[in-house]
């Protein structure tokens, strides 16, 4: 698709957008009945007008039903992780049985690892790639650590050739082969925060596997953003946040996939807690640990109800919409975004995102020549609400369910007055 630089192109490629009204489903931040241009559904994704519906139908429920809400109603609370289910495993591609809906994105990490980083005298090292989400480093150091090993020996980096900012797929298979037959874990982000590169995770799942190494994915910036296919990729695990692309809520509900050939392996090891035991024979509270089968039998108590109920409206958008629609409209607005900043700005900025499309999702990340911190400041101070990161990035993310053209032509033009006045 070719663009120009004249507002009239946003205003034509949103009158071609079939997803444009979807735009009307979501609540926007304002202040003083003015709208704010958001860019940060990297970071928190914007409500969804459905979601205070589904929350107060489980507020009026516990109010009106107590306990008996567990068993009642169009969602009982006891098996409501169950809805969401079906929705979540479309948007990782997998089979429902491995994927649930639980915890937080870092519990479910160690929860899984507990099962997947099995080191031996041999293979005890886990690959990360170099500026991972501190999240994931801080418990991947403390997983070696908890096995008795160092992490500056048993951690190996995915490191940035110098003068670069991403990892070439290149050198991604050079490191596995030659650290191969010491890893016993890979876990990369399959989107990396910082920089907005996309992973090779079905090239990166052969390659370990080849070496026989386990592999696994954040898809904290990957889920409800790029497409996936866990299952035919056949990836061993994966977990994820669902507050970003997913839009469910500050501190929303977690989740994690566990490909079907461990759905009923009980020599795999786990932390167990009693929603992880069989359904049917859970409440007769029986000493020995009877085993769900798939992704349920890592769960340890019952559903965050509410965080669940934030979650399901905007899952219901995901199914109308589907991936494949988001995904072209999200290429098209992140190349646009592309288009007018290397054609407005190239001089004052340095886009630090793959250039490949099909190497990126919904975000650029953005290291202008000066003075950046200052400039996110005062791109806020004009009602554009966007990221900063250290040590120097400001994060742009145009996300195709709610986003618009016009959205990144307004902000581009905003930031070419703020830079040009030095600012």
């Amino acid at each position: 698709m070719s663009f120009t630089l004249e507002k009239r192109c946003a205003e034509d490629l949103d009158l071609k957008d079939e997803l444009r009204s979807c735009r009307e489903q979501f609540y926007f931040p304002h202040e003083e009945g003015k709208p704010y241009l958001y860019f940060c559904g990297n970071s928190l994704g914007l409500q969804p007008k459905k979601t205070p519906q589904f929350v107060e139908c489980e507020i009026k429920k516990w109010q009106q039903a107590a306990v008996e809400g567990h068993f009642t109603g169009e969602r009982p609370w006891m098996d409501y992780h169950e809805f969401l289910t079906e929705n979540l495993a479309h948007l990782v591609g997998a089979k429902p049985i491995e994927v649930v809906a639980m915890n937080s994105l870092t519990t479910n990490l160690h929860l899984l690892m507990v099962s997947f980083y099995r080191p031996t005298s041999q293979k005890n090292k886990i690959l990360i790639e170099k500026g991972a989400f501190p999240s994931d480093r801080y418990a991947v150091e403390s997983q070696i650590r908890f096995h008795g090993y160092d992490p500056k020996e048993c951690l190996v980096e995915l490191v940035p050739r110098p003068g670069e900012y991403c990892v070439r797929e290149e050198d991604i298979t050079e490191v596995i082969q030659r650290e191969g037959k010491n890893i016993a874990l890979i876990l990369l982000g399959g989107v990396n925060y910082y920089t907005g590169q996309v992973f090779p995770m079905q090239k990166i799942t052969q390659w370990g596997h080849e070496e026989k190494c386990t592999v696994g994915f954040d898809l904290a910036h990957a889920i409800g953003n790029v497409p996936l296919q866990l299952h035919d990729w056949q990836v061993d695990f994966a977990v994820w946040c669902s507050y970003k692309y997913l839009n469910g809520g500050p501190g929303g509900v977690g989740g994690a996939f566990v490909h079907e050939r461990y759905a009923n392996d009980p020599s795999l090891p786990r932390f167990c807690g009693w929603w992880g035991h069989d359904k049917s024979t859970r409440f007769t509270m029986p000493d020995n640990f009877q085993l769900m089968s798939g992704a349920e039998g890592w769960q340890l108590s019952n559903a965050p109800v509410l965080s669940m109920a934030a979650l399901i409206p905007s899952l219901q958008i995901f199914a109308d919409v589907g991936i494949p629609a988001l995904r072209n409209k999200s290429l098209q607005l992140t190349n646009y975004l592309e288009f007018l900043l290397r054609n407005k700005l190239q001089n004052q900025l340095e886009i630090i995102t793959p250039q490949n499309p099909h190497e990126r999702g919904a975000q650029l990340s953005l290291h202008l020549q000066n003075g950046g911190k200052e400039v996110h400041k005062a791109l806020l101070e004009n009602s554009v609400i966007c990221d900063w990161r250290e040590p120097n990035s400001i994060r742009i993310a145009p996300v195709p369910l709610y986003n618009s053209f016009q959205d990144v032509w307004d902000f581009v033009k905003i930031l070419e007055t703020l830079l040009l006045r030095g600012e």
